[in-house]
């Protein structure tokens, strides 16, 4: 059966998934900070639960330390409590999980990543499954790996043709916003293509991915190909050794197939594409589509709930399922180990 990346991607990464109930959808790496876990760890607390897989618990580097900036009293108050939560929870050695600004070290083809965080879309670039999720969830990931939530549907935004000279992904941006509207995307994921994309070198697709959010989709990924190879080439993070040509087939077969389906599929021309800045015209925001309620969960007592402490029950009285999924080599996808 035909299917499209993001499809690909998310159905190797489902736990479980019942009529009517949000699909477990497992998690290859978590990307926490000092702002948004503290409330997290204290619930790992009161639960009397560890993180359920440290090493796949990335720590982001602080920039106000890093760059022997000044930091307040609020910021140094986080950043002790960060440090503190990091070695109780047996991440003692988190330093060494440190990602760049850029968030590339652990971004790899295929993967499904959250984050607590808003400027996370950029690693669709790589042809991952970049989530970012609030911060009531943070403690959901960190006690069972994994999380709860509705599949999105899914969006083709398509871009042919050349840009005109000096113009490039900022201005690509701005056109799409104005066509597309702040909430037109809104509950899809939105996979980027056509040549005028794939044209462009990674930082350019990396600020294509981190845009989806501003038209309100829940995030953006764009196929792996030739330049996401060469790239991680550059990086020193393409596989080696013995499975080094199963996991690059694997990356190589992460693309739409031709007779998938979109739930909505959007073309433009990049003809079309001037410079300056584009406003959303008042037909438009009359005409997009309202931002859409959040469904209510439905767990496994019937109960109507909303996401947080009550879903995360759930998932750890179903921790022998998680644990048999990860027991599977279906879903994993190379680490860089």
């Amino acid at each position: 059966m035909a299917q499209t990346l993001f499809d690909k991607i998310w159905n190797k990464h489902v736990v479980s998934r019942n009529a009517g109930f949000p699909d477990t959808l497992y998690i290859d790496a978590h990307l926490i900070n000092k702002v948004t876990s503290a409330r997290a760890f204290e619930g790992l607390r009161r639960r009397n639960i560890a993180v359920l897989r440290p090493a796949q618990t990335l720590v982001q580097k602080d920039p106000a330390y890093s760059q022997h900036l000044p930091a307040s009293d609020l910021s140094r108050f986080q950043l002790d409590l960060f440090n503190r939560n990091c070695g109780d929870f047996g991440l003692e050695n988190f330093e060494q999980h440190l990602v760049d600004q850029a968030n590339t070290l652990y971004a790899f083809p295929g993967q499904t990543m959250v984050f607590d965080q808003n400027h996370t879309g950029d690693l669709g670039a790589f042809g991952v499954l970049s989530i970012s999720i609030s911060e009531l969830l943070v403690e959901q990931v960190l006690a069972t790996q994994c999380l709860l939530i509705n599949k999105p549907k899914r969006m083709k935004v398509e871009v042919n043709g050349k840009l005109a000279k000096g113009l490039g992904p900022k201005n690509i941006n701005h056109f799409l916003l104005s066509e597309i509207s702040a909430a037109e995307a809104n509950g899809y994921f939105i996979e980027y293509s056509g040549d005028t994309i794939l044209n462009l070198d990674i930082e350019g697709r990396m600020a294509i991915c981190n845009m989806s959010r501003e038209i309100g989709a829940i995030g953006g990924l764009i196929a792996p190909d030739k330049i996401t190879f060469e790239y991680l080439s550059s990086r020193g993070l393409m596989p080696d050794g013995e499975a080094a040509e199963e996991i690059i087939s694997l990356w190589q077969s992460l693309y739409s197939d031709e007779a998938c389906v979109f739930d909505e599929v959007l073309e433009f021309d990049a003809e079309d594409i001037v410079p300056g800045n584009y406003g959303i015209g008042l037909s438009r925001l009359i005409q997009s589509k309202p931002a859409n309620q959040r469904s209510e969960m439905i767990t496994h007592d019937g109960a109507a709930i909303i996401a947080g402490y009550n879903d995360t029950d759930y998932l750890l009285n179903h921790l022998d399922s998680i644990e048999n999924f990860e027991s599977k080599t279906i879903y994993k996808v190379y680490d860089g180990a």
